[in-house]
């Protein structure tokens, strides 16, 4: 192999490798920016491309992930004139890899300084206790306002958010003081409202309480009116019932007399019975009034006719005697 060859051989792999070098692979969320002589050509998105070596030149890799920058505390004065420190966090997005490359020089300085500038101007219509409060305000306008100046950089910035707030430490110790009073206001008004619900709590129960026996003795009071009205009920049921039974027991015994008096008078009435019979029944029913405890008897005019005849007929008896005797 001749001196030629090997220099023909080391200008195919040298013009091989410049062919090679023209591809391009770009990776997931970034955008190659691409210049050819000078001036921007294109910006080459995900996947693989091919570039003219020699000619064009990737002067720029942009990632266009959300990014965050953390800047340092910025001295800011409200307007009450007090100096505090704030420190911001940006989030933002590059959404146009041109103008971020060639829009403005130090894109990330550029939103630092704007976003002190613009948290300043904010600040100074604000009063301490306003800013101190009021985290979401504060936040939404400096975000609207980030994202309105950075859009011909080709950025959208998505959140800006205040990490710190700090005072001067005469303010801090105000503020601590007046915490601790708050909680002590706080924990005395807590204190009052657990005493108070206490009490309410032990009047209800007493309430209840009083309640509930006034209840109980109602309802005592009421059983007990109730079992004293059946007891009458029940003796006056018993009087009644027994009054019934000895009427009932007088009116059978005053049948029964006049039955047997009737059937007496039945039988009377069927024996056909003489005057005499009568007159001496009388008398035997006048002997029988006669034995008892009367004071003052009252003869009636049949009987004292019936008393003579048979003292009559006593004088005729004695007389016939000792004629029959004599005989």
């Amino acid at each position: 192999m001749g001196p030629g060859t090997v220099v023909l051989i080391i200008l195919v792999i040298i013009l091989l490798l410049i062919i090679i070098s023209g591809i391009k692979i770009v990776p997931q969320a970034q955008v190659y920016v691409v210049e050819r002589l000078g001036a921007f050509k294109d910006d080459l998105h995900t996947g693989p491309h091919y570039v003219v070596p020699l000619l064009d030149k990737v002067v720029k890799k942009v990632s266009i992930k959300e990014q965050v920058v953390d800047f340092k505390p910025q001295p800011v004065i409200t307007k009450d004139n007090v100096t505090m420190q704030i420190d911001t966090v940006v989030f933002f997005t590059v959404t146009d890899a041109k103008l971020y490359t060639y829009g403005i020089e130090r894109p990330l300085s550029a939103i630092e300084n704007l976003s002190a500038t613009t948290l300043r101007n904010i600040i100074g219509e604000m009063e301490l206790d306003a800013t101190l409060t009021s985290r979401d305000v504060i936040n939404s306008k400096i975000t609207s306002i980030l994202d309105q100046a950075t859009d011909k950089w080709g950025i959208k910035v998505s959140r800006v958010e205040l990490k710190n707030i700090i005072p001067p430490r005469e303010i801090q110790d105000a503020m601590e003081k007046q915490m601790k009073a708050e909680r002590e206001r706080r924990e005395k008004i807590l204190q009052a409202e657990g005493e108070k619900k206490s009490q309410v709590l032990v009047a209800e129960g007493e309430k209840e309480s009083k309640i509930l026996r006034a209840e109980a003795e109602k309802q005592a009071a009421i059983l007990k009116a109730e079992a004293e009205k059946e007891a009458t009920i029940l003796r006056a049921d018993a009087v009644r019932q027994q009054k019934i039974l000895e009427a009932e027991g007088e009116a059978e015994s005053i049948r029964n007399v006049q039955q047997a008096l009737a059937d007496t008078i039945v039988q009377l009435n069927q024996a056909n019975p003489s005057q005499n019979v009568i007159a001496i029944k009388s008398l035997e029913a006048f002997s029988k009034a006669a034995d008892g405890k009367a004071t003052k008897i009252i003869i009636p005019s049949e009987i004292q006719g019936l008393a003579g005849m048979a003292s009559s007929l006593k004088e005729i008896v004695a007389t016939d005697t000792p004629t029959y005797n004599g005989q």
